[in-house]
């Protein structure tokens, strides 16, 4: 059976960094499909709203492809958190986060535009911040890796110190939850794609 060719969505390192691990050969076209939050979308509904977009755009150029997206929102006590634009935003949402439990939405999209198809699955973990001192936000602020990061941390680097605990898939808050990607695999037929 000939292999589908897979593409990659997004541009995320980290997002490239989880499919390189599971073995599977892709290409990789970020989306330049506008991010926005509507006024009123609760989380999940956004994520799967902003994970098909992306996969759509791409799709439009590969048909003939299976095409995985994703999109991460970040929720507090129902308060969608997106990236933050400057390192001022980045301040306001650690200390919104600060000391409180918030939720990671994850939605992986999986399009394949020539059959028709798409698919959405969504991801959803808890985290714990620290109660962290001023002096604490200002020295990671300081490494600049909220940077491009929904709610401004990143779980896999430096952010990990923030963070007292997490109820659920790590590899959802940082952007690909892995089961719910092999669950898809199962289901699609793993001979259909190029596993090395």
């Amino acid at each position: 059976m000939e292999k589908l060719p897979v593409v990659l969505a997004s541009g995320s390192p980290r997002r490239i960094e989880i499919l390189k691990g599971l073995k599977l050969r892709f290409d990789v076209i970020p989306s330049a499909a506008d991010e926005t939050i509507i006024d009123g979308e609760d989380a999940e509904t956004a994520a799967r709203r902003l994970a098909l977009l992306k996969g759509r755009e791409v799709a439009e150029k590969r048909p003939e492809s299976l095409v995985i997206a994703a999109d991460t929102i970040v929720s507090l006590d129902g308060e969608l958190i997106g990236k933050p634009a400057d390192e001022n935003d980045a301040r306001g949402i650690l200390n919104r986060l600060n000391g409180k439990t918030h939720e990671v939405i994850t939605a992986l999209a999986f399009i394949l535009k020539d059959e028709n198809m798409e698919k959405t699955v969504v991801s959803k973990t808890e985290v714990t911040f620290e109660e962290l001192s001023p002096e604490r936000i200002e020295e990671y602020l300081a490494i600049g890796e909220y940077a491009g990061k929904a709610g401004a941390y990143a779980i896999q680097g430096e952010g990990a110190d923030l963070i007292s605990g997490v109820d659920g898939s790590i590899s959802n808050v940082i952007g690909f939850p892995k089961t719910d990607f092999n669950r898809f695999v199962i289901d699609f037929g793993a001979e259909r794609l190029p596993f090395e």
